[in-house]
């Protein structure tokens, strides 16, 4: 796993050394406050406190911020010609994609973590319901790894940033309509409707982590979603270096 571990560095330094990593991060910080003072002005002091709020909302938006940070991770390299010579190096395939993607993680991570400063906030003003606020954390901590896997797997195919970004983001917004989706096709079978309801990236939140659940399925859901869509990800690499 050494190979790993060096890919997750160099990857991390990557992000803190990025323009649009910080763009992101503002991007999430600045909507995600306005959403929170809306929220608390609509109350008025007459409901409770709600420290979901800003955590459903930072789930949508990451649907088109996913894809900015993980547009870069291979198209980059393949455009600037650095692929091939990573490739070169005593680093397998698997671990290149892992250390790739843990390092993108980890950044998604130290972002929902700064998400927490509104639920100090509420615990100042209010009582929010914790076991609501930390389900919904690790549940969008999985939710993101899944979305991060995604929008890598684009990356990986494409030179182009900007056409990863754009695909990953259709991919994204597929998945988290699959609610709506799976309703168009009803009228071809239930067992269709429900198999595609069962890839919402939406149902597998609002209905459990968002309310206080965790359910073993949601976790397999976003735990599966990474893996298979890292393990395509790994066959691309692969395919690249037999190529080249």
């Amino acid at each position: 796993m050494h190979g790993t571990w060096v890919i997750f560095k160099r990857e991390l330094r990557g992000y803190f050394g990025s323009a649009i990593a910080y763009l992101v991060a503002v991007a999430v910080l600045f909507l995600a406050g306005m959403v929170f003072m809306i929220d608390l002005r609509d109350r008025n002091g007459t409901l409770p406190a709600d420290g979901t709020v800003v955590l459903s909302f930072f789930a949508f938006l990451m649907i088109f911020l996913a894809p900015l940070l993980t547009m870069r991770l291979f198209a980059e390299e393949m455009r600037e010609g650095t692929l091939e010579l990573l490739l070169t190096m005593p680093i397998r395939d698997p671990e290149i994609v892992l250390g790739k993607f843990l390092g993108a993680w980890a950044f998604y991570s130290l972002l929902l973590l700064c998400t927490g400063v509104y639920t100090v906030i509420l615990v100042v003003v209010g009582n929010p319901d914790f076991g609501a606020v930390i389900s919904s954390t690790i549940g969008l901590w999985l939710y993101g790894g899944a979305l991060i896997a995604v929008g890598m797997l684009f990356s990986a195919l494409t030179e182009n940033q900007i056409v990863a970004a754009f695909l990953s983001i259709a991919a994204l917004m597929i998945l988290w309509l699959a609610d709506s989706v799976g309703n168009l096709f009803a009228n071809m079978g239930v067992g269709l409707a429900e198999a595609i309801r069962t890839l919402s990236l939406r149902s597998h939140q609002s209905t459990s982590f968002l309310i206080g659940i965790i359910r073993p399925e949601d976790i397999v859901f976003y735990v599966g979603l990474m893996t298979v869509t890292l393990f395509i990800a790994t066959q691309v690499v692969a395919a690249r270096r037999w190529r080249g």
